[in-house]
């Protein structure tokens, strides 16, 4: 059915790098969403009022809030394609995520009151009635949710939305919860027990539904926050930025994500010293268009030049970057040059110290200091510590 409704609604669906293209996945999933909850909270709510059971009206109303975060995931989706404006100049992609999170809060409520009525029906327990129409409505919810959790999270794959995810794992904690339902009415009716059977699985299905909740937010709060790309990506970016000769490497790769397609890469590019600088601009020009054309975002590449040609240079780099991984296995060295004096020599470089690493900028500086005057008595070290972004 959704692939249907994608094939009528959405123009280009294999072009999810367009943010036109995830809005209307996004509403057309979530419009989808919306219809299959009302009706599965109607036949609920009819089920748990003839059956008595507080397990079932609980997960009625948990289908309704459910509809609810799929209105919150549209509009989430419709703010985020808004365009960029003077208070907002990188967009409003970002809301999609606090759309995501709004759900997520909303799950989390929904379990908190469904924990509540079934404490209350474990102390204060009611016969119930299970019947037929209670099985089948219980029966056809699993497999709706279970439906509903395959297509969000196909879709959250395909567009890499955090919202539908939330989503996605919503329809598999209600998949969960439900057959718990099903399950503590069916023995209800053949096990003789004084449990009050009905309140313990409303409390499972509580425990089931913040748990999903909570994982949710953690997913939505993240990029909130900000976290590193991924390794496959900025080994992607490093690849896609060494094919422009004479780009010799690449360090201080910062990522900036604005929400979905909204994407600001900065780095420093290694280039020979000895060449033409224009020459060399026009190749950082184009590396920049490049970049931004592949992963649809925006690009600013700062030349660094360095010496490819003097050998003593070169060895000094070597035997740097050997110290300083020998201190911790994660440290590179860039941006290394030599400034000789008639009383000593400067060796210059920056250092990236990984968050691994725990020693403080000035322990780090004084042990690499001390390991090279060691071999190189007449050098003295002026090391700048960077902080990785990747």
């Amino acid at each position: 059915m959704i692939r249907l409704l994608v094939k009528l609604f959405i123009r280009n669906p294999d072009d999810t790098e367009n943010p036109a293209v995830r809005e209307k996945y996004g509403v057309v999933c979530g419009v989808f969403g919306i219809f299959l909850n009302v009706l599965l909270f109607f036949f609920k709510l009819l089920a748990g009022i003839v059956s008595k059971s507080v397990a079932v009206t609980a997960d009625a109303f948990n289908n309704l809030s459910d509809a609810g975060s799929s209105v919150i995931t549209i509009l989430g989706f419709k703010l985020s394609f808004k365009k960029p404006d003077a208070e907002h100049p990188f967009g409003h992609g970002r809301l999609e995520y606090v759309s995501g999170l709004i759900v997520s809060f909303l799950i989390i409520l929904a379990g908190v009151e469904l924990l509540k009525s079934s404490a209350e029906a474990v102390v204060h327990p009611e016969p119930v009635e299970t019947g037929l129409l209670s099985v089948v409505v219980l029966v056809v919810s699993i497999l709706t949710k279970f439906y509903m959790y395959v297509y969000n999270r196909g879709v959250s794959k395909k567009i890499k939305s955090a919202a539908m995810d939330a989503i996605a794992r919503d329809s598999l904690s209600d998949t969960i919860s439900t057959f718990v339902v099903l399950a503590s009415i069916t023995a209800a009716r053949f096990i003789k027990t004084p449990l009050p059977l009905d309140g313990i699985a409303g409390m499972v299905v509580a425990v089931f539904i913040v748990i999903s909740g909570l994982t949710a937010a953690r997913e939505t709060i993240n990029p909130l926050l900000g976290v590193p790309p991924s390794p496959e990506f900025v080994k992607e970016i490093e690849a896609e930025t060494l094919k422009h000769k004479p780009i010799h490497g690449i360090h201080d790769l910062v990522v900036h994500d604005y929400g979905p397609g909204r994407v600001m890469i900065s780095l420093h590019a290694e280039v020979p010293g000895d060449m033409d600088i224009f020459a060399l601009h026009d190749v950082i020009d184009n590396a920049e268009v490049d970049i931004a054309k592949r992963f649809n975002c925006a690009v600013t590449i700062h030349m660094d030049p360095i010496d490819l040609k003097n050998d003593e240079v070169k060895k000094m780099r070597e035997f740097v970057s050997e110290e300083a991984v020998s201190i911790n296995p994660g440290i590179t060295v860039h941006d290394l040059r030599i400034v000789p004096g008639p009383t000593h020599t400067n060796v210059i470089f920056d250092v990236v110290k990984p968050l691994s690493c725990l020693m403080n900028d000035e322990e780090l500086r004084s042990t690499l200091s001390s390991r090279i005057k060691n071999v190189r008595p007449e050098c003295i070290c002026i090391i700048s510590v960077d902080r990785p972004f990747v």
